[in-house]
Formats: C-alpha cells, structure tokens, sequence
C-alpha cells in the first residue's frame, strides 16, 4: 500500500514538474514556429480604433502594415479573446504596444521582455490578462513600417493542440 502511494506522489509530482515552466517554453516554441513558417495574413493597422482590422490567436502570424501616426508609424488592430486567459503577443520587431479592452481602459502587461531563448525571431513577449470581449492592439510610434505578430493563449489548462 506504501509502494502504490509513494508511487501515486511520484507521478503527481513528475507530471507537476512537467508541466512547471515548461509552459512558458511551449508557447514560446509556438510563437517562433509561427513567426518563422506562418499561415501569414496581411492586415493593413488602422490610424484609429474604429474599424481596426481583426487578428485572432489562432497559431497564425498577421503581418502587419503600420500607418502615419503621430511621432511616425503605428496604428491598431482588433482582437476578441473567447475567454478569459492571459495571452501573450509576440512580435518581430521592437516596437510599442499598448492594449485596451472593451471599455477602453489600458490593460497592463504582467510580463514584457524583448526576447526568447527559444528563437531570434522573438523581439517582443508581452502577456497580458485579457476578459472576453473585444481589444485594440495599438502600435507605435516606431519607425519601423510594419510587424508580425502572433497571439498565443498562454497555457494554463493543459491546452497543447495545435
């Protein structure tokens, strides 16, 4: 009887272990996978928040064409998170980011680094805790004319599919 629950904690504790940081290098295995190899969608940023074009964290990278903005280029994009999670936007370049939700209030980044051991492509991680509804992305001032992004849920739920 020992045996089996020694065994029973073992497992529990390998499978905790597993899963332990590990989800953080999965989702950013994901963002190079697909900043590297894609599906691509192009999208052209809107200079306002009415109208911005829809990107969805759906294992894609939206190449994003940038605006004149004020101070340079920029411009927003739309996405609807589905449920209420952390997600983190990977981008290919270095460029200012700024989320608000539904209301427009600013959502706050809980992490926002500038790359990843995992690849080059990563110049930008940033997470943020997002409710379901309907965000902006918005996008400079930079002097870059675009960026790829991809949008990851982070993994919480033991939510592997590709």
């Amino acid at each position: 009887m020992k045996m089996k629950l020694f065994s029973a904690v073992l497992l529990s504790t390998a499978l905790l272990i597993g899963c332990g940081d590990e989800e953080g290098e999965n989702a950013d295995a994901e963002g190079c996978e697909h900043l590297q190899e894609g599906p691509v969608s192009s999208v052209n940023a809107s200079a306002s928040t009415s109208g911005a074009p829809a990107v969805n964290n759906d294992h894609r990278r939206y190449d994003i064409t940038l605006t004149d903005v004020t101070g340079g280029k920029g411009g927003t994009v739309s996405f609807a998170a589905a449920e209420e999670a952390h997600y983190i936007i990977f981008s290919n370049a270095d460029v200012p980011l700024a989320v608000r939700d539904a209301n427009g209030q600013t959502v706050s980044a809980e992490e926002s680094v500038k790359s990843s051991s995992a690849c080059t492509e990563i110049k930008g991680r940033h997470t943020f805790p997002m409710k379901v509804g309907t965000h902006t992305i918005t996008f400079g001032p930079t002097t870059e004319d675009s960026v790829s992004i991809v949008i990851e849920e982070e993994a919480g739920e033991h939510d592997h599919e590709h």
